[in-house]
């Protein structure tokens, strides 16, 4: 494992602790991925970089290869006229070119392997982003279920303390209401049935009475002697 791997790997691991221990998810996810994307940024423009040194170091090498060859070649056409200085000056030039060739091939291809490194840590930041990205449509998701649970229980409990009561306490206040009408209705039917007892029994009792003035009345008579 190399260790720009293992550091990734353990950069990741802290920031999901972090993450489940922390309060405010979201904030935390937007503070990652705002840092993440400038290094996103960076990197690609540091590959651009990269890319544009690599192109510089290939196209001198080969023009050195190029000018080698062709100085080569000078170096035979001066020999084959006589001029050996000007075929030693040719070949001398030709070896000092061969050289720089390859010093250049040598940065150009250390120069490739380093943009492929650097292009999958790019990748690897892309991947990270979207994972992280995609963590925080989970909480966000998640907070709104918790939102959503906490008006519900909001709600229960209004339902529970709030005007009418529960389904049962209100059926309770309806039953105390027509216990309480029924209990008055009995009581002005006994009221009534109390009023006509009580005239009855005037009545009797004034009868009773009516009956005993009248037989004093017989009585005075017959001391008199109208009732012979």
């Amino acid at each position: 494992m190399s260790l720009g791997k293992r550091f990734r790997d353990i950069t990741v691991a802290s920031f999901n602790e972090m993450l489940e221990q922390s309060e405010d998810p979201v904030r935390l996810i937007d503070k990652y991925l705002g840092a993440q994307a400038d290094q996103i940024r960076e990197s690609e423009r540091l590959l651009q970089q990269c890319l544009s040194h690599a192109a510089t170091l290939r196209q001198t090498y080969i023009s050195a290869t190029q000018l080698k060859e062709r100085r080569e070649q000078q170096a035979l056409v001066a020999l084959k006229a006589g001029e050996e200085e000007m075929a030693r000056i040719a070949l001398h030039e030709k070896l000092q070119q061969e050289e720089r060739s390859a010093q250049y091939k040598t940065l150009y291809e250390q120069s490739k392997l380093g943009i492929v490194e650097l292009e999958q840590q790019v990748q690897q930041l892309k991947a990270d982003f979207d994972e992280v990205a995609s963590k925080r449509s989970y909480y966000i998701a998640r907070l709104e279920s918790l939102r959503l649970q906490q008006r519900m229980n909001e709600r229960m409990r209004g339902m529970g303390g709030g005007p009418g009561g529960t389904p049962p306490r209100m059926f309770d206040r309806l039953e105390e209401r027509v216990a309480d009408m029924e209990l008055s209705a009995r009581t002005l039917r006994e009221v009534r049935s109390y009023g006509k007892e009580a005239v009855v029994s005037a009545g009797n009792a004034a009868a009773q009475i009516l009956d005993h003035e009248m037989a004093k009345l017989k009585s005075k008579l017959e001391q008199e002697g109208w009732m012979r």
